[in-house]
């Protein structure tokens, strides 16, 4: 019923207990892990936890891994998930519900509240008021990589941009197509980056990639209304 997606650059740490997890929650058939070009055990601990390894020569981006990861699902419902999630990835079976029991197209999952988050949400807050200008949608994690769709979303919305753009690219195809999006509230966490100069540089390409994104899609509009 369910083939799982997960990219992952480096996550030998955590991504044994991340397949686990998600291979125990009801209606998963398949899980894939595509390895970025890691240069850790990535790999290995994957297949070790039973899931099925793609490896690439080099890495791609998030957005590439996932693209090539999709010709290989097997499943009519897609779960995309970030390979770090760890044993909260378990909580898939709560965001997979809505989309399995005909509620809705795409599922978001939210996250707990963060006591010190590392960023001020200037890359969220572009998401989001970019998102809601070009849909109308409003979301309030609009970054969130853990998401459930239908093949038919996941047939609308590949290929998947590249760079830190692939979420915020992904939520705009799939809501002008006219499919029903829900966010549901979940018990996931993952890793967070820190207010250092590594963790400010990392927020810094993601605004930039998801500013091009944005800023992709609104020419493409005006350029389409023009024609």
């Amino acid at each position: 019923m369910i083939s799982v997606l997960i990219p992952a650059y480096n996550e030998e740490e955590s991504i044994g207990r991340t397949v686990r997890a998600v291979i125990k929650a009801p209606g998963v058939r398949q899980v894939l892990v595509v390895d970025d070009g890691s240069q850790d055990d990535t790999a290995s601990r994957a297949a070790d936890a039973g899931a099925e390894v793609l490896r690439l020569p080099y890495n791609v981006g998030k957005g590439g891994a996932l693209n090539k990861g999709v010709p290989y699902l097997s499943q009519p419902v897609v779960a995309l998930l970030d390979g770090d999630l760890g044993e909260s990835a378990r909580e898939l079976e709560v965001l997979a519900r809505p989309v399995l029991e005909g509620e809705a197209d795409l599922t978001i999952a939210t996250f707990p509240p963060v006591k010190n988050p590392g960023g001020f949400g200037l890359v969220k807050g572009l998401a989001g008021g970019g998102i809601r200008l070009l849909t109308g949608l409003r979301l309030t994690a609009p970054l969130s990589g853990q998401r459930v769709m239908r093949r038919e979303v996941l047939q609308a919305v590949v290929p998947f941009a590249s760079g830190y753009g692939v979420e915020v690219a992904m939520t705009v195809r799939a809501a002008l197509r006219g499919f029903r999006i829900l966010e549901v509230p979940t018990m996931m966490t993952h890793r967070h980056t820190g207010r250092d100069w590594a963790g400010f540089c990392h927020r810094g390409r993601q605004f930039w990639h998801v500013f091009l994104v944005l800023a992709g899609i609104f020419m493409s509009k005006v350029l389409r209304k023009e024609v």
